[in-house]
């Protein structure tokens, strides 16, 4: 008896077909998987085993082989529980072939015979609405599922019901989303306001949030970098459905995800300095997704920027421009998306105090230079916002509340600029500017703004990468005011923005 189960292929991750054929051959008992199985699959017998006397169902005494064929190709995790003993279970002719020839199983299963939730049932679900068949998953990750479609998906707690809807003898309860695509809603991380003085640095934030436009912070310590960088997600338009399921899928692959079912707000990962490149980028046993790509649509937060290893950085500089992490293995190559905001942040030297007179080491300047020759000239090449972060003065603290600008209204002028750059992409499944082709660009610069353009670069010998970059930067500034060219002021905020380190 073969029973077919295929793996499932997400934005890049080749698709692995399996066949896992079940023989029953006379002779000594044995339960054997075969075809490049890890740990935890070989020890899905066992688990298997345990599951069926639970049940009152008893093995046969024949030799009981699994081959998940290719046989070359790696196996691993326990999601293959399921599909194996439902493909036994109808071999053994408890249920009928036909009840699981045009379906999709995964989970794991417990010793008294419940499904246990596994990594990527969302991928699984898309996959298998496409190929019109049947999911089978686990009742903790249906609502995980039930966002590709709750017409072919059954859920059972156990392997027993499961068996029993089959039989007729039980009618699995069908499943109901508990959040619709409205309830969407921006992060709830306090407000711009809390910050402190800093109008530049806000300005900048609002700016890189129209856009979706890196950004690199330089100050000294305690001046708020960190507090600004935590409260971009309160300016940042809410997430898009479509946003939505791209993010809970690859949550979904990492096994972060949760019973509500859908990613509802937009990503915020802020990793520690001491991240290796394998936690940034991802990989592994079983190439999960990075840090990079659980960022994607939403903000990568870099705190103390040179003091990640020179590799761990050198790692952003695809991401940030194809929109993509592949992760390169031996025996398979598998790519994520990783379309991410870059926030980071950096002390102008290792003390902090660069150009403090009175707090500054006995090395600067030496120091500082030294300090900021870790981060790569590539990689800076690829930041569109460099912005001074100064000391807060004591009439910041004093300012009354009503005359500092909340979150909310900065958002309205950010969800407005995010609007106009939709309509225009529409056609061009993009998103924001910082993905724009900057050739299409250049035809909404005006002469007075083309001049000013062409004398900075010549004179700053700014990189092509770098021009177009400013022509970006310029087109969100230009939207954010509502104009439908680039004026010269456009420009020259732009160019104040891009800084040669």
């Amino acid at each position: 008896m073969n029973a077919n189960i295929k793996t499932v292929s997400f934005l890049g991750i080749s698709t692995i077909e399996i066949d896992v054929q079940i023989q029953m051959l006379n002779g000594l008992p044995a339960f054997t998987i075969v075809g490049l199985p890890d740990k935890t699959v070989a020890e899905s017998r066992e688990r298997i085993r345990a599951c069926l006397y639970s049940m009152g169902i008893a093995l046969p005494s024949k030799r009981i082989t699994v081959n998940l064929a290719p046989a070359d190709v790696q196996k691993e995790g326990s999601h293959y529980d399921l599909p194996i003993a439902l493909a036994l279970l109808t071999a053994m002719e408890i249920i009928q072939q036909e009840d699981v020839t045009n379906a999709v199983a995964v989970g794991e299963l417990a010793l008294n015979g419940s499904l246990a939730k596994v990594p990527g049932v969302l991928p699984a679900a898309i996959w298998a609405k496409s190929k019109n068949k049947i999911l089978i998953c686990p009742e903790e990750q249906a609502q995980e599922a039930i966002w590709a479609g709750e017409n072919l998906l059954l859920a059972p707690s156990n392997l027993l019901s499961l068996v029993n809807h089959f039989k007729g003898d039980q009618i699995l309860p069908r499943i109901v989303p508990k959040n619709s695509a409205h309830t969407l809603k921006p992060s709830n991380v306090g407000c711009f306001s809390d910050v402190k003085g800093q109008m530049t640095a806000k300005r900048a934030m609002e700016i890189a949030a129209a856009g979706n436009h890196n950004v690199l912070m330089l100050g000294p310590p305690g001046v708020g970098k960190s507090l600004l960088a935590a409260k971009i997600p309160s300016i940042m338009p809410p997430i898009t459905s479509e946003e939505a399921l791209e993010v809970t899928m690859i949550h979904s692959l990492a096994g972060l995800m949760t019973d509500v079912g859908l990613v509802t707000e937009r990503p915020y990962r802020a990793p520690h300095h001491s991240a290796s490149l394998v936690a940034l980028v991802g990989g592994g046993v079983n190439a999960k997704p990075g840090e990079i790509s659980l960022a994607h649509r939403g903000v990568l937060f870099l705190d103390e920027l040179p003091e990640f290893s020179r590799a761990t950085l050198e790692s952003l500089r695809q991401p940030l421009e194809t929109g993509n992490i592949t992760i390169a293995r031996a025996n398979s190559h598998v790519t994520y998306p990783a379309r991410i905001q870059l926030i980071a942040a950096m002390n102008p030297c290792r003390c902090g105090y660069l150009g403090n007179s009175e707090k500054e080491c006995n090395l600067a300047p030496k120091c500082g230079k030294d300090y900021l020759r870790k981060i790569s000239g590539p990689l800076l090449d690829r930041i569109d916002i460099f912005i001074d972060v100064p000391d807060v003065k004591i009439s910041d603290f004093t300012q009354p509340p009503e005359n500092i600008e909340k979150s909310e209204t900065i958002r309205k002028r950010v969800v407005a600029a995010r609007e106009i750059q939709l309509n225009r992409y529409r056609e061009c499944a993009i998103c924001t500017n910082s993905e724009a082709d900057g050739h299409e660009l250049e035809r909404y610069l005006v002469e007075e703004a083309k001049e000013i353009l062409y004398k900075c670069i010549d004179r700053a010998k700014i990189s092509a990468r770098g021009y177009y970059r400013v022509v970006k930067l310029a087109r969100t500034l230009a939207d954010l005011v509502q104009s439908d060219v680039i004026q010269k002021e456009h420009i020259t905020e732009a160019l104040s923005y891009r800084r040669m380190l």
